[in-house]
């Protein structure tokens, strides 16, 4: 973080060939450096994503007193204090990034009562944390909700049943560590279980805490009694989600293009509902992700002319098309001929950063906070634009750029590498030609 605003400078209308590998999973990252904390030995994780997320993230977790260490490009090793020192924490680190509440699952074993500020992250409209604090309640924790930080506090944990307030990731992710070393047994009911949250659980596995329902709704955690103190390695799987930006990619520009190490069952819809709207694609070969858990699968694929589907597409917890694929749906419409009603019933302010592809040609109407009516096919064309504060609305603007012939401008990327890593460079590797610069 160096001050400057860094632009990308996009020439659209070429084409992508080749091969591009999908990498290590955004979410995952920031859940296993979270989990990580829950363990007294050397943690090893491999695959952490080099993105500004994670940074943040790990910038919060060296200023409580845990060692972060790059072994590799994409390898760290964490190594937690004997006491964390909560009154050192990097606040402006952590106003970045929303995981920063993750920590709190992990930290209720060390430490009675703490504060944590309230997060940011991508402004998506109200994103609240009940979830999370209803959940902690149920294991005995009081959270106290100031105007600037979540006053957490417990006397003696107890293990429970919990009945998820709503089914999301990181609140799952939360009372996972939470529930972890709570000797007895927890039941998280209407839990998520998606890609990253099932990630957690695998290496909880490792730490030695037994769990039933992983992938279910319904995850039984037996918890253990007493500190873990392990060197445990682990690997982090592929990004779900980053597949599905290559696949679009390849559909806005009508490319052909192989992804590599695509998490095949968190796409699986995505792909039929792909299918039924005449995309051509191959799945060349299945395999294990090095967790020896996640199954991946490569795929190809080839140009194709899309119809709109009759049914809405909108986004559901997993199984379901991801909530965050959904905005890549959007601009998969605008390529489609037809009308597609996208239905964001999650985030009242996502939908309406689609209404950003309008500057590049497309034909998108804003219904109401949560609905867009977008018409296709679209010929796209060049333009000048500053990234919209949400991930995957700023990468859906930069892959429109490579579809329209001429030279775009997509300003303050940010938001854009908190969550992709080296995207220029792995754009250029496939045939596009993005110049990043700076302001």
């Amino acid at each position: 973080m160096n001050g400057k605003i860094e632009n990308f400078e996009i020439t659209g209308g070429r084409k992508l060939k080749g091969t591009i590998r999908t990498n290590a999973s955004k979410n995952g990252s920031v859940g296993l450096l979270c989990a990580s904390l829950l363990n007294k030995g050397k943690t090893t994780l491999h695959g952490i994503s080099r993105i500004e997320e994670v940074f943040r993230m790990i910038e919060v977790l060296e200023s409580i007193g845990v060692s972060v260490k790059w072994i590799a490009p994409h390898s760290i090793e964490v190594v937690v204090p004997k006491k964390f020192e909560m009154a050192n924490l990097n606040k402006s680190s952590a106003l970045k990034t929303r995981s920063v509440i993750m920590i709190a699952g992990p930290l209720i074993h060390s430490l009675k009562s703490f504060s944590l500020p309230h997060a940011q992250g991508c402004k998506l409209g109200k994103r609240t944390v009940s979830a999370h604090i209803y959940g902690l309640e149920e294991l005995g924790v009081e959270t106290k909700v100031t105007n600037k930080t979540y006053k957490i506090s417990h006397q003696k944990l107890k293990p429970g049943e919990i009945i998820m307030y709503e089914s999301g990731d990181t609140a799952c992710e939360n009372l996972l560590t939470a529930s972890a070393l709570i000797p007895g047994k927890t039941t998280i009911k209407f839990a998520s279980s998606n890609y990253q949250v099932q990630e957690i659980c695998f290496f909880l596995e490792k730490l030695g805490v037994r769990i039933e329902g992983i992938g279910t709704t319904t995850i039984t955690i037996h918890g253990i009694k007493g500190a873990v103190n392990k060197n445990i390695v682990y690997y982090n799987s592929e990004d779900p989600i980053e597949s599905m930006m290559w696949i679009t990619a390849a559909i806005v520009t009508k490319s052909k293009l192989e992804i590599t190490r695509c998490p095949i069952d968190f796409l699986e819809l995505e792909l039929y509902k792909l299918k039924k709207m005449g995309l051509k694609f191959k799945i060349l070969r299945s395999y294990k992700a090095r967790n020896k858990y996640t199954d991946l699968a490569d795929i190809l694929v080839l140009p194709s002319k899309l119809e709109a589907l009759e049914d809405k597409i909108e986004s559901r917890p997993y199984p379901g098309i991801n909530i965050d694929n959904l905005p890549f749906f959007g601009l998969i419409a605008a390529c489609a001929s037809g009308q597609t009603l996208i239905h964001d019933w999650v985030y009242e302010n996502r939908a309406i950063y689609l209404t950003e592809l309008n500057r590049l040609g497309a034909n998108v109407l804003l219904a109401d906070p949560h609905r867009v009516f977008v018409n296709g096919p679209t010929e796209w064309k060049s333009a000048q634009v500053m990234c919209p504060p949400a991930l995957r609305p700023s990468v859906v603007i930069m892959l429109a750029m490579l579809a329209g012939n001429g030279k775009s401008v997509l300003r303050n990327v940010y938001m854009i590498n908190r969550g992709y890593e080296n995207m220029a460079q792995r754009f250029n590797s496939i045939g596009a030609k993005v110049k990043s610069t700076q302001d």
